[in-house]
């Protein structure tokens, strides 16, 4: 491994992890992890790398007028792990040159280090495959996020400012992908409610919801989406946060939303409790949840 020829990594040079369990299918006759398996699992964690930058890859590198191929992939074994092993995948981007990006990969059994890599891509046009310089933002999103930074940005506002982006989201969420009649989707309120958006670094909408105006100090959030790739990454807390942060500042006491009953869970981590009886919306079952603000 080209930064680490006589030291053997450790967990703390990574900051990211993705964890996974050996399966009875990636072992061997000699019951150890059959080697080509290591590859899957270091992709893998750079799938889930692309998410915790809050990155929706494919619709990301579109956005960046490019791609990454993989130029070399360098595996160093030093131990094998086994059937049921919990393992974690360290990853980290090592460095970025002109139109390469460097990543180190480190898999460990808890504090263990058992395999290496070196992957080596570059980013290029997907027509022509020649390569192209890494975009600033690309490079500016990695750097930062390798340095701890915030992968995100929440705005409030109008439909005026924030509506595209809004209703971009909303519609891949609610009519492409859940198929509500676009007739239900929109509707008079969202030309005077509060709007939030949340962004990537890249400028890509990952989050949106809406903040209707309260009755007798009740507020409702409503049309609450977060990107289909990019769920359970914080983006959707950090959405209704930047509501409620809204509500309780000009005054309103509680805020209520309709969850689906598929988020119900999602909802009562964040404070929400059931209020009334399940009903069904768009044809979506649907429950009342509401939260004091303090």
């Amino acid at each position: 491994m080209s930064d680490h020829t006589n030291d053997t990594p450790v967990r703390e040079d990574f900051r990211f992890f993705h964890r996974l369990r050996v399966r009875w299918a990636e072992v061997d006759m000699q019951k150890i992890v059959f080697n080509a398996h290591y590859l899957m699992y270091f992709d893998t964690a750079i799938s889930d790398y692309w998410r915790a930058m809050a990155l929706p890859y494919e619709e990301a590198m579109l956005s960046l007028g490019g791609d990454l191929y993989v130029r070399k992939a360098t595996i160093d074994f030093r131990a094998s792990a086994r059937m049921d092993d919990m393992i974690d995948v360290g990853m980290k981007c090592q460095r970025i040159g002109n139109s390469s990006i460097v990543f180190q990969g480190g898999l460990f059994r808890q504090d263990q280090f058992l395999v290496g890599c070196e992957l080596v891509y570059v980013f290029a046009d997907p027509a022509t495959q020649t390569s192209k310089a890494v975009p600033a933002a690309l490079r500016e999103t990695l750097m930062a996020f390798e340095a701890g930074e915030p992968m995100r940005t929440v705005e409030t506002g109008d439909w005026a400012t924030l509506g595209e982006g809004a209703s971009a989201l909303r519609r891949a969420v609610f009519i492409e992908e859940q198929n509500i009649p676009m007739e239900l989707e929109w509707d008079a309120h969202d030309a005077v409610v509060l709007h939030a958006v949340a962004r990537n670094r890249i400028g890509q909408v990952i989050g949106t919801g809406r903040l209707l105006a309260a009755e007798d100090g009740v507020s409702h959030i409503g049309r609450m989406a977060v990107h289909r790739t990019l769920r359970s990454g914080g983006h959707g807390a950090a959405v209704v946060q930047a509501l409620e942060d809204a509500a309780r500042a000009r005054g309103d006491r509680e805020v209520a939303l309709n969850a689906q009953r598929s988020a119900e869970r999602f909802y009562a981590r964040l404070g929400y409790a059931v209020h009334g009886q399940p009903f069904e919306e768009a044809g979506i079952p649907h429950i009342e949840m509401r939260r004091a603000l303090r």
